[in-house]
């Protein structure tokens, strides 16, 4: 297998500078055993585009409240999620607790304006993406129609929806020939917690992509098959109840098993902080 190629500087556009230097990933804060990065949108796309001109293999996990606590539960998923070069706070509530012991957060780092936002810079800087993930591949295709048409000049080399079944090595073996084949700088990964971030664990070393990143629902939203909450009820911390209104047979047992835990947690965990200073 070869190893990737290092985007030249000017791919990057004639007037954008990209600093290796920003390959190197921000500080981070623990909470409850997961160490989030202390970061922005800018920060992170940086952090990207300097890991494919610098050549650099990562991933990147965008971390709710859900994934901090299905970590304390599910191993696998814990040693997915920690070993990530990047573990950005992707719930409103991760931003209250980082900034609750003693940081300056302003905004979280929403997957899907992640998404958004990096498909409309990379129309200037030029990094190849590929898709895996969506409900089925009819969804794919309409997610990659609808980022086509909000950012043109958008390159999607390719695409894949796997079953919902566990792959077969021959299906895992297709599937890591045709990404590598692609080309494809940044791979946008939306399968859900914790099916993305163990695949992103177990592909990381075979696959030629600088850049893995896990997204979840953003392919859903993009792809216009699931609506957003209001930017009011996001900025709020609510966002969960709009998308439990909305699919409650499949979200009630994560929200109110895991919510009310996160609170307990970290109530404990700012308490000992508080004593110990």
């Amino acid at each position: 297998m070869s190893s990737p190629q290092p985007l030249a500087l000017q791919d990057f556009g004639p007037d954008l500078h990209v600093d290796v230097a920003d390959a190197v990933p921000p500080p981070s804060v623990e909470i409850l055993g997961i160490r989030l990065a202390i970061t922005d949108y800018a920060r992170t796309m940086d952090w990207m585009d300097a890991t494919i001109v610098d050549g650099g293999r990562g991933y990147v996990c965008v971390a709710a409240t859900h994934t901090v606590m299905a970590c304390q539960e599910d191993p696998a998923l814990r040693d997915a999620v920690v070993n990530a070069d990047l573990i950005v706070p992707d719930g409103q509530p991760l931003v209250w607790a980082m900034n609750a012991l003693g940081h300056n957060l302003t905004s979280r780092v929403y997957g899907p304006d992640l998404m958004a936002r990096y498909c409309e810079r990379s129309v200037t800087t030029g990094p190849k993406m590929f898709l895996y993930g969506g409900r089925n591949q009819g969804a794919l295709v309409q997610l990659a129609l609808n980022l086509r048409r909000r950012y043109p000049g958008v390159q999607i080399v390719g695409g894949y929806s796997p079953p919902y079944r566990a792959p077969t090595r021959e299906e895992k073996n297709a599937i890591l020939a045709e990404i590598n084949r692609s080309g494809a700088d940044v791979v946008w990964v939306g399968i859900g917690v914790p099916k993305q971030e163990k695949w992103m664990a177990e592909m990381r070393p075979l696959l030629e992509a600088p850049v893995l990143i896990g997204v979840g629902a953003a392919f859903d939203f993009h792809a216009g098959l699931v609506p957003q909450a209001p930017a009011f009820l996001q900025s709020a911390g609510m966002e969960w109840g709009y998308r439990l209104a909305r699919e409650p047979r499949r979200l009630w047992k994560r929200y109110l098993r895991y919510n009310p835990r996160f609170v307990t947690g970290f109530a404990r965990q700012y308490a000992k902080q508080q004593r110990s200073r």
